[in-house]
């Protein structure tokens, strides 16, 4: 019973530890975004550039390039669209991000994260401390949501051991 208590206890506090790092990955996140988008304007400024020098648009850049008969011109024409999309999309989420409440920046993360961005954060990822409110409801909610799941396996389990009990009497 006393081991019960101990490992309940346990998982609750690794869930409440767990969740109250996610503010803590989507500031990281956030840092990182704002250097791809620093990246991906430098690859635009530079296409921009290049375009403009042979007296077109980017559409008309990106549209030359995509009816050359050089391959590899082609797939360099799909790969700038490909950041400048990118780039649209960090820029909306970096400007939903700077305008939302506190948690709603890690619901904004969780919603839709750049996978890329997402995987060289975690990769780098350092934990810290909650001090803000936003970590620390949200290592309480951490905390009580393992102990409710907790709980709650061990009332099915009860459950299942009392049928069991009442089909052999």
């Amino acid at each position: 019973m006393m081991f019960a208590r101990v490992l309940t206890l346990g998982i609750a506090l690794i869930s409440g530890t767990a969740t109250s790092q996610l503010p803590e990955f989507a500031q990281q996140y956030r840092q990182r975004m704002g250097g791809a988008i620093d990246a991906l304007e430098e690859v635009k400024a530079d296409f921009e550039a290049d375009a403009a020098t042979t007296s077109r648009s980017v559409t008309l850049a990106l549209e030359h390039m995509s009816q050359s008969g050089d391959n590899f011109v082609q797939l360099r024409g799909q790969s700038i669209e490909r950041s400048l999309d990118r780039l649209g999309a960090l820029k909306d989420q970096q400007f939903s991000m700077a305008s939302a409440a506190a948690f709603e920046r890690v619901w904004i993360f969780v919603k839709e994260p750049d996978i890329k961005l997402s995987q060289a954060t975690w990769d780098d990822f350092e934990p810290a401390v909650p001090v803000t409110v936003e970590g620390g409801v949200l290592a309480a909610l951490g905390f009580a949501t393992g102990l409710f799941l907790l709980r709650l396996t061990g009332v099915v389990g009860r459950v299942r051991r009392r049928r069991v009990h009442q089909r052999r009497a």
